[in-house]
């Protein structure tokens, strides 16, 4: 009974009913900021458990990992542009899509490790960007508008905006089950002894390269979830949403929060997006403290102070946050 009462568990199940009752505060204090901003974060949140799915217990380092958030979000862009508005049709061939580019980019890279990987990742990503950049009819560079959210025929109603938050957080947590299902199966097992010594999977019979491309396909469907969500969140897509940048905000989710922990990403993604939008604030209350009047410029510098708190976590928190708590009960 009491093996299940640690610190790490604590911490889920407090942040699970945190971001519960997000949307009842909204709506007591009539703050609705705070609930766009955790619906985006829970949206990303999804790209990160589905990125540390194949970083954090593949070893597999994607650092092209957003192109399957632009791809999901375009393909409802792009249908929404040609009067296609059905989820039904926009939801599936987002995903599908996303699937089919994790396939191939899979396919090439896999048979790569090291730094070769993550260049190819990166390429594939850039080659993806430079594309929607091209896409003069759907905006190109400047992005393209979504008139309207996805329809589901009156069956659900993605325009209420706490129904939407609600769907969002029960995708979340239906995607940190699904990769914990995963992990502890014998298909996990196989990813994570391919990640600790791949020439001895092989030689034991397990078929190392058709099991990490598997993982590496679930994972881009994942996200390509996540860049739907995200596009009828925002009601706006554009290049960059794929741009390499956005993969490595999604690997300091990952590696903040914690790699090779199923609910890790999670906590990264709530304390980094978190963090970019309280800092700038903080600083300004400081510099008013000490000078007795808000320096507005000292806002704009706020990542001086993010990047070496990230550093700090990385070097000295080994596992991130989730690593930081699970040890605490020891300390």
């Amino acid at each position: 009974m009491t093996t299940h009462l640690t610190a790490r568990n604590a911490v889920v199940v407090a942040m699970i009913a945190f971001l519960m009752l997000v949307p009842v505060y909204a709506a007591t204090t009539g703050n609705t900021f705070m609930m766009t901003l955790f619906t985006r974060i829970i949206i990303l949140a999804i790209a990160a458990v589905s990125l540390n799915l194949i970083m954090g217990f593949g070893g597999m380092v994607s650092f092209g990992h957003a192109a399957y958030l632009g791809i999901g979000g375009y393909v409802v862009g792009i249908l929404a542009k040609e009067g296609i508005d059905s989820g039904f049709v926009q939801w599936p061939l987002a995903i599908a899509l996303s699937g089919l580019f994790a396939l191939g980019v899979g396919a090439l890279s896999l048979r790569t490790r090291g730094v070769y990987f993550i260049m190819i990742t990166l390429a594939f990503a850039q080659v993806v960007y430079y594309v929607a950049n091209g896409l003069d009819r759907y905006g190109g560079d400047d992005g393209l508008t979504i008139q309207r959210r996805s329809e589901f025929g009156g069956l659900i109603n993605l325009s209420n905006r706490t129904f939407f938050y609600y769907l969002c957080l029960a995708l979340l947590l239906a995607t940190v089950y699904l990769v914990w299902r995963m992990v502890n199966s014998r298909f996990g097992m196989a990813i994570q002894g391919a990640r600790s010594n791949e020439r001895r999977m092989n030689a034991i019979g397990f078929p190392t390269f058709r099991y990490k491309l598997i993982c590496f396909v679930i994972a881009g469907l994942i996200c390509g979830l996540a860049g739907v969500l995200l596009a009828n969140h925002t009601n706006f897509i554009s290049p960059q949403l794929m741009h390499w940048t956005r993969s490595g905000d999604l690997i300091v989710m990952a590696v903040l929060g914690g790699m090779g922990s199923v609910f890790g990403p999670v906590i990264g993604a709530v304390a980094l997006l978190v963090l970019e939008e309280t800092l700038p604030h903080l600083i300004g209350l400081v510099t008013h403290v000490f000078t007795g009047k808000e320096i507005a410029a000292a806002k704009e510098y706020w990542q001086l102070i993010l990047g070496p708190m990230l550093l700090l976590i990385v070097l000295f928190a080994r596992g991130g946050i989730d690593g930081l708590i699970a040890r605490s009960r020891n300390g």
